[in-house]
């Protein structure tokens, strides 16, 4: 079965609305999603880019429209969002958490209950103990979780991937790749559908 990579971060609302929407299309061109993890701050670091705030704070208009943008989205696809008010959040524990969650059979309700902190009920996802409580609510071995963050090998893993990716070209999340393509933000989706039905 063919396979969409899909890069991301939970700091990035694109990204929650790209892990939304990407099983559903990812069913209906046959193919499946394999979440990969990395550090959106590592990722700029490394390329020079910037996330939209900073990059558009001085062009008049710009951050108005992506928020309306961002809404228009949201309701095409019936989605539950809710801008973080604590946006930017600090996420290196979370993505280390992602690492450690890694083909654990609760890897999906890992990322989505983090993602879903962050987008839906706007939580404090840099406090370790919201992180804990959020964990704990749907299940997850919470206390194993965040001992890991702290794992030598899981802080390697995630900047290794991190800098793997920067090497495959990525510049920002949320970034797929597909058919030997790279597709990037939730504006790409139509043409990575496109891609994978062509193919």
């Amino acid at each position: 079965m063919r396979e969409i990579e899909f890069y991301y971060d939970f700091g990035s609302p694109n990204a929650y609305l790209v892990h939304k929407v990407l099983p559903e299309l990812a069913a209906r061109a046959g193919a499946v999603v394999r979440h990969v993890p990395v550090l959106l701050g590592g990722v700029f670091k490394e390329t020079g880019n910037q996330p939209p705030i900073v990059t558009y704070r001085d062009v008049r208009g710009k951050l108005a429209y992506q928020a309306r943008e961002i809404e228009r989205f949201v309701a095409r696809h019936r989605l539950k969002y809710h801008m973080n008010p604590h946006f930017p959040v600090m996420t290196l524990p979370l993505m280390r958490g992602a690492i450690h969650a890694r083909g654990k059979e609760w890897e999906d309700r890992y990322i989505d209950a983090v993602f879903n902190a962050m987008w839906v009920h706007g939580q404090k996802m840099d406090d370790a103990e919201v992180i804990g409580n959020v964990l704990s609510e749907v299940g997850l071995p919470a206390r194993e979780i965040m001992a890991a963050t702290a794992d030598p090998q899981v802080k390697s893993a995630l900047a290794e991937q991190t800098e793997a990716a920067v090497e495959r070209g990525v510049f920002g999340a949320p970034t797929m790749f597909a058919g030997g393509e790279m597709f990037f933000g939730k504006d790409s989706l139509p043409d990575l559908e496109y891609v994978l039905g062509r193919g």
